[in-house]
Parts: structure tokens; C-alpha cells; sequence
């Protein structure tokens, strides 16, 4: 397992992959105290994120059901040249199936830091509605860097309200139904029909049968926060959020996303080694990595004997790199459905439907230093502590900065936390997350030039020692007809160091 810290403080330290941001104030007798308020509306947020996981199989399948729709209104003769595509429906049922597995295993593996069946009706009395908007750790406006499933690009979700899609016969409900016979999942759903008419891909070679049913195996009895009357409708931004962390999986954790890796991280991991080439086991440097995401570039530091801390806000993304990270068993061991949400620019259907298997790696095997953890919390509200000043030898960002509602602050931070002569890694583009966001909340969004940037960060006493232009894309399909690519910033900075 890997260390995994709680709280602003970075006191906690627990084994396993339980993680929050546990807001605390004072109380009058000097005690550390947790709002029942914020937890409230932590487990909310909690609440939210866990029923968009589970109605991502019932989203997908309407998907489904309107391209059907679609095929039905066809003349005869156009759908004639179509015959292929019921299969194809059916084929993309079985994808989805396959994917739906993936997560309830995530789920089922995910320990909840907090009592996901308390009361969460705290926050709906009206006095405390303003208190509710300021503080519920909302990922719908903060979530990661994604784009719609219809392209390949870098957007975030901003959106307040959408259709919601009901829970219904939700995944764990779906998958309950099927378990009668032993604890192993013997579930048809996934593993094709008994005949085995139905392929998923003419290249599969039957890899669903292991994805999906021979090697792994699955608790028959769900946690009791998966319990469905504790499940909320959820607006389909928030599934789509899922479909994005499924293709995050790929840049992080597959080989198909190598080549992304190679223009995002390895510029990254060859610039940490250069300008640290004297380090040792005994005594390794300590470098933080803000938006960690699924963890890859955090252990991939880790593994060039660095004391690395990945810090991330998303739960969407923190499940799913706990999974990755703490339960995998062998490289390879999953697979998934990436590019099946969007018939947009795709080449073939076999292109569209292809199996992309991870992780590349075994994390456990892969060599990391000693002291490699995941804190879980927003990154201004954990590094603000003071015991966090000077306390690292490098910060690298990775397509973080521009996620900022202040991004000065975020600067002035990385400049507080660093030791003299530590050393600031920068990779990425400005497309402002909070950008041109619309509503009664007025999100602050300060969104600057890359010039004023670096005047900024001068301002905090940085020196440049480099800087280039690196193109490349986000979670990208490699096979797509559109590629979105970033012309990306890549500097190196140094703290300057005050003399005495």
C-alpha cells in the first residue's frame, strides 16, 4: 500500500487510500474541531460523485437506445445499407458492460473517509444556503481536465444544471441481479453471450474473458454506502466526468497514452534529473506534484529516487488512482472501452471500439522510493499551512496552473513552500478552468497572459533557467480524425536565494 495523508495539516497518515480535505477550526477551547456542517456537504459531494459512477451504465445505454432510435426513423433502403449497425449497438453494449465492470470493482475497493449515511439535510435549511455554495467542495465547477466526449481536447465542466438521468436500475442494482451462483461474477453481461456470436472487436482475442470474468472476483456483499436508496440523481455533466477518467486512464496508465506521457512527463522527469544528478536513496530530494490526477507522473518521479507527494482535489480522480495505485495485482490486468462514447471522426468502428488494457506497469513493482503519497485536499488550503513552508526541494505543475481561481496565489504558494535554490518545473497551457463561467455564484477567474505569468513569478523571487514550447495533446484518441494539441509552456525556475 501506499502512504496516503489526510487533513490540512498533513498530520494523518494512513495506509490505505482514505483521503479528504478535512476543513477544521478552533474551538474555544483550543481543540481541533470538524464542522458537521462541512462534513455534511462533504458526504454530499461524496454522495454525487459516487451515483455518477454508478449511472454511467444507465447514461451509456440511452446513448445507446437514441442511436437506435436514429437507425429506426432510416428509409428502408438507407437502412439497408446499414444492416451492420445493430451489431454494432450490441457491440457497444458489451463495451459499456465491460467498462461498468471496471468501476463497480473501483468502487467496491474505494473506503469512504467519512459515514456516507448520516444526514446530509444540514445544508437545505435556508440560512445556510449561502454557507452551502461557498463551501460544499463542489466538483462540478472544480473537476479535472477534460473535454466533452465527442473530442480529444483539454476543457473542464462548468456547467450548474443539466437533464439529470435517474438511478433506475443503476450498476450495482444491475450486476446484484446477476450474481446467483457462487462469489466468483459469472455475469453473461460481460463475458458475451454462451455462443459467443458476439465480439467485441475482431482483434479482442479475448480479453473481455479475462477483464471481465476469469481473473478477478468481487464481494458479493456491496458496501453499505453503495446501497442504492443512498444514491442521487445526478445531472449527466457529472457522469460525462466519469467517461473523462476513463480516458485520463489511458494518458496515465495504458500504452497507448506512452506517447502523451513522452511529451508531457518525460521532458519533466529528464529535467528533474539533470538539474538533481547528485541524489541518493539515503537521503532523496522531496518534490510535490499539484493535480496529480491518476498519480502516473507522481510515481514515475518517485521512481528516479525522489521523495514524491501527489496532491489532488477530485474525487473522481482520487478513487480511481486509489484503485490503480493500492489494488492492481499485475500490468495489464484491466481493460476498458475508451472512444465509445462519441461516433464523431472515427476512422472505423474497429478504431472505436478497440479494448486498451492497463496498467502498463504494476505500481507496487515499479520501483518507487520510500515515502511516495497522495494527499488528498485543494491544493491552497493544504500547502497554505505554514508547516509546509520551505519544506520541498522541487514543485512540478503538469497542466495545473491555469485550474487556479487566483492563479497568483498559487504562485506565491509554490514560491512559500519551496526551500531557497528549490526548483519550479512547468508544463502546460492557460485555458483558465473558471473562464467565462456565467451564474448568481460569480466564480473569481484571474486569467493571465503567459508574459504576466512570469512577471508574477519573478515578482516572487523565481529565476528562469529555461523555457521552451512542448506540443502536445490531452487525452487524446490516437486514432481520431481531430486532434486538439497544445503549444504548451515548459520552464524551469529556480527560488531565488537570499543572501546573507
Amino acid at each position: 500500500m501506499f502512504t496516503i495523508f489526510r487533513g490540512s495539516a498533513l498530520r494523518l497518515i494512513c495506509t490505505v487510500f482514505q483521503f479528504r480535505f478535512q476543513k477544521t477550526k478552533m474551538s474555544s477551547g483550543g481543540e481541533l474541531q470538524h464542522s458537521k456542517l462541512e462534513e455534511a456537504l462533504e458526504v454530499k459531494s461524496l454522495r454525487r460523485i459516487v451515483s455518477a459512477y454508478l449511472n454511467y451504465s444507465d447514461a451509456a445505454d440511452e446513448d445507446v437506445r437514441r442511436y437506435e432510435r436514429s437507425y429506426k426513423k432510416l428509409p428502408p433502403a438507407h437502412k439497408a445499407l446499414l444492416s451492420h449497425f445493430p451489431l454494432k449497438c450490441q457491440r457497444l453494449r458489451r463495451c459499456i458492460s465491460v467498462n461498468s465492470y471496471f468501476i463497480l470493482n473501483m468502487l467496491q475497493a474505494f473506503e469512504p473517509p467519512l459515514d456516507m449515511s448520516q444526514d446530509t439535510d444540514i445544508c437545505e435549511h435556508e440560512h445556510l444556503e449561502d454557507v452551502c455554495a461557498d463551501h460544499i467542495p463542489c466538483e462540478v465547477r472544480d473537476f479535472c481536465s477534460c473535454q466533452s466526449a465527442s473530442t480529444s481536447g483539454r476543457t473542464c465542466f462548468l456547467e450548474a444544471d443539466q437533464a439529470s438521468c435517474g438511478i433506475g436500475s443503476n450498476l450495482i442494482c444491475n450486476l446484484q441481479k446477476e450474481r446467483t451462483v457462487s462469489e466468483e461474477v459469472q455475469v453473461q453481461n460481460f463475458c458475451g453471450s454462451a455462443n459467443g456470436n458476439l465480439s467485441l472487436n475482431s482483434d479482442y482475442s479475448g480479453q473481455s474473458e479475462k477483464a471481465g470474468c476469469d481473473d478477478v472476483k468481487v464481494s458479493l456483499s456491496a458496501h453499505d454506502w453503495l446501497d442504492p436508496s443512498l444514491q442521487l440523481k445526478v445531472p449527466l455533466v457529472d457522469v460525462d466526468k466519469v467517461r473523462c477518467i476513463i480516458r485520463n486512464i489511458v494518458r496515465d496508465w495504458a500504452p497507448e497514452g506512452q506517447r502523451e506521457r513522452d511529451q508531457c512527463y518525460k521532458p519533466i522527469l529528464e529535467e528533474l534529473d539533470r538539474l538533481f544528478p547528485d541524489r541518493c536513496k539515503d537521503r532523496p530530494p522531496s518534490c510535490l506534484v499539484p493535480g496529480a490526477g491518476l498519480g502516473r507522473l507522481a510515481l514515475d518521479i518517485s521512481c528516479i529516487d525522489f521523495i514524491s507527494q501527489g496532491n489532488e482535489f477530485s474525487y473522481y480522480m482520487m478513487i480511481c488512482s486509489s484503485f490503480i495505485l493500492n489494488h492492481t495485482q499485475t500490468a495489464g490486468e484491466w481493460t476498458i472501452y475508451p472512444w465509445i462514447h462519441s461516433n464523431c471522426n472515427s476512422l472505423s468502428d474497429n478504431d472505436q471500439l478497440r479494448p486498451v488494457s492497463f496498467p502498463d506497469i504494476h505500481p507496487a513493482s515499479a520501483g518507487i522510493t520510500e515515502g511516495f503519497s497522495m494527499c488528498g485536499g485543494d491544493f491552497v488550503e493544504v500547502y497554505s499551512d505554514p508547516s509546509q513552508d520551505g519544506a520541498w526541494d522541487a514543485v512540478v505543475t503538469c497542466f495545473f496552473l491555469d485550474t487556479a481561481h487566483n492563479i497568483v496565489e498559487y504562485i506565491e504558494i509554490i514560491s512559500r513552500i519551496l526551500k531557497e535554490g528549490g526548483v519550479w518545473i512547468n508544463l502546460g497551457p492557460l485555458l483558465y478552468h473558471f473562464a467565462d463561467m456565467y451564474g448568481p455564484q460569480d466564480e473569481m477567474s484571474i486569467e493571465l497572459s503567459l508574459e504576466d505569468v512570469k512577471r508574477v513569478a519573478f515578482h516572487y523571487g523565481f529565476l528562469l533557467e529555461k523555457e521552451k514550447t512542448i506540443e502536445t495533446t490531452y487525452t487524446a484518441n490516437l486514432r481520431s480524425m481531430m486532434q486538439n494539441r497544445y503549444s504548451a509552456a515548459f520552464w524551469t525556475m529556480t527560488k531565488r536565494q537570499v543572501k546573507s
